[in-house]
């Protein structure tokens, strides 16, 4: 007849081989550690996003609420000068 010492050695055995194949597939611990990486990763480029909207947002407002913040954009993204000014063109060699 099998003891009881016997059983509970065949099932600790029996849980560590169960454990070791686990963490060996490709379905098992491996791929939660892969899938827990991406999540960390897709958490930390919706951060970045959040704070790139919320900058835009910004810029939105001030272009439609202050003429000066408009006439900075227009000047510097569209190069847009006004009557009788003279723009100096420096560039470096």
């Amino acid at each position: 007849m099998i003891g009881r010492r016997q059983v509970l050695w065949a099932s600790v055995f029996a849980a560590l081989v169960l454990a070791g194949a686990s963490a060996m597939a490709e379905g098992g611990f491996r791929r939660y550690l892969r899938l827990a990486q991406d999540v960390k990763s897709l958490k930390e480029r919706n951060a970045r996003l959040t704070e790139d909207n919320a900058r835009l947002r910004r810029e939105v407002e001030a272009l439609r609420d202050d003429p000066r913040a408009l006439e900075r954009a227009a000047r510097e993204e569209l190069g847009l000068v006004k009557p009788g000014e003279i723009v100096f063109s420096l560039e470096a060699p």
